[in-house]
């Protein structure tokens, strides 16, 4: 049973991770439709930022996290103000063209300046949690713990805000939202904004217990691929329990099949639930 309850809390760990990265990427998919592989490089430009705050600026953890959730806000502004804006009349597969081009020179522009080597980002809890004959490092519930809050705020801020309210209404149908007098361009830089933040979050989360590479953020944006094609298109709930399905799946299959087909299971689950359920677990939209 405590082995049992130890994949729990990787799965956990691990899927509330996913689906914080996958929240991002819905967004955007459902305010633009596009397909925004450079949202594993925004990822990946958290975590760098805040391993530079941290050892070159000596900042304090949380610091180092406000300092990669705006940084990667940015980036993902810069992104759309100067690409995908522009391709707004493009064919759809010019967004996807630019998007694995952003993510290769986002990429290649990190490997320049810190190499291609690894780096670690040091827990600002190395204790472990006891309780119940159940241990637990402390830096893993601060990654649900954190994770789950940011999903909260992000619910409220979509249901309870007039902007979440825009943003809602523009995925729903972008020229009615028009219409109405939201200004469409201010939504999607927004969006990219928002989640942006949330990537660069959710690697500051994840870097203390994982190694910081240029290529960090390639296996984890293909897996909230998965995810949100899982949970349905533009599903904000569908992202949240497609993150978990994948990280519970992960953990129990690592643990009780192989960790040589961890990275598989994502792949061969998506396979199963689509030939089920097509159009996914939540075909909503994005709300």
């Amino acid at each position: 049973m405590v082995i049992f309850f130890q994949q729990v809390l990787n799965g956990l760990t691990v899927g509330s991770v996913y689906a914080l990265v996958a929240l991002g990427l819905t967004l955007v998919y459902g305010i633009l439709h596009v397909p925004n592989f450079s949202h594993g490089a925004l990822y990946m430009i958290g975590a760098y930022a805040a391993f530079f705050a941290v050892n070159s600026l000596g900042a304090n953890y949380w610091l180092a996290m406000l300092a990669a959730a705006a940084v990667a806000a940015i980036m993902g502004v810069v992104s759309e103000r100067l690409v995908f804006a522009r391709l707004k009349d493009a064919p759809p597969m010019h967004d996807m063209i630019a998007a694995i081009a952003l993510l290769l020179f986002f990429e290649a522009a990190v490997q320049a300046y810190w190499g291609a080597e690894f780096h670690r980002l040091a827990p600002p809890f190395p204790q472990i949690v006891r309780a119940f004959s159940l241990t637990a490092p402390a830096q893993r519930l601060l990654i649900i713990a954190a994770a789950f809050g940011l999903m909260l705020a992000l619910h409220l801020f979509l249901n309870r805000t007039w902007i979440g309210s825009t943003i809602i209404a523009t995925a729903q149908n972008r020229q009615g939202a028009a219409l109405v007098g939201i200004d469409p361009a201010f939504v999607s830089t927004l969006t990219f904004a928002i989640s942006g933040a949330i990537a660069g979050v959710a690697a500051v989360l994840f870097a203390p217990i994982n190694l910081i590479s240029p290529t960090m953020g390639d296996l984890v944006i293909t897996k909230a691929f998965v995810i949100i094609i899982l949970g349905g298109m533009g599903s904000v709930g569908g992202a949240i329990l497609g993150g978990l399905i994948i990280g519970f799946a992960e953990s129990f299959g690592a643990f009780y099949i192989s960790t040589d087909y961890k990275d598989i299971i994502a792949f061969a689950l998506l396979i199963l639930i689509l030939s089920l359920r097509p159009q996914g677990l939540f075909p909503q939209g994005a709300r």
